[in-house]
């Protein structure tokens, strides 16, 4: 009866290891393939951050399925300029699934798992730069009604924001402003 056994395969979501660098950017590589072959700027972008002040270890998810790592998003530092100082902020991005897992729900869940890292840590605000569609679902709405400004505000609705829950101490609403990103975004 043994060999009758359903096997339940899961989704594991946790932080990015030392061991998952090279899964992470096979991943961003197949889910942002050019069709030139050129290795996409997300790549680099994230090979870049790892070695800057911006990364946070416990923000650089992973989704593990059947022990292969088929998904990511990265929460990474960026600061909100406003009047003559800067309040600690992040950038979710990239994110990427590969593409034989797509449209599972993968994506999703890993960008749940990363906003829900960063709520428990006591941030408060975090910028993207994508689909609004696909990010509305999470609680994104246009950064310019929070009176945040960016490289990327020209584009409109895919330049937003969410405010994350409170902690317990009660913190008042992120301040509008400038948003800062760190040196290896302006390369993307």
């Amino acid at each position: 009866m043994a060999g009758n056994v359903a096997r339940v395969t899961t989704l594991r979501l946790r932080p990015e290891g030392p061991a998952d660098t090279g899964p992470v950017r096979r991943v961003l590589a197949a889910a942002f393939a050019r069709p030139d072959g050129t290795t996409p700027g997300e790549v680099g972008l994230v090979d870049e951050l790892r070695g800057s002040p911006a990364w946070i270890p416990e923000l650089a998810m992973v989704a593990e399925y059947g022990g292969e790592v088929v998904g990511c998003a990265l929460l990474s530092r960026v600061h909100v300029k406003s009047d003559a100082a800067r309040y600690p902020a992040l950038a979710l991005g990239p994110v990427g699934v590969a593409p034989h897992r797509q449209r599972v729900g993968h994506g999703v869940a890993v960008v749940q798992a990363a906003l829900e890292a960063a709520t428990e840590l006591g941030e408060r605000l975090v910028v993207v730069l994508g689909d609004p569609a696909y990010y509305r679902r999470f609680g994104f709405t246009p950064a310019d009604r929070l009176g945040l400004t960016s490289p990327w505000s020209g584009l409109g609705e895919p330049w937003q924001a969410l405010v994350l829950p409170p902690d317990v101490s009660g913190q008042s609403s992120p301040p509008a402003g400038e948003v800062i990103f760190p040196p290896p975004w302006a390369r993307v």
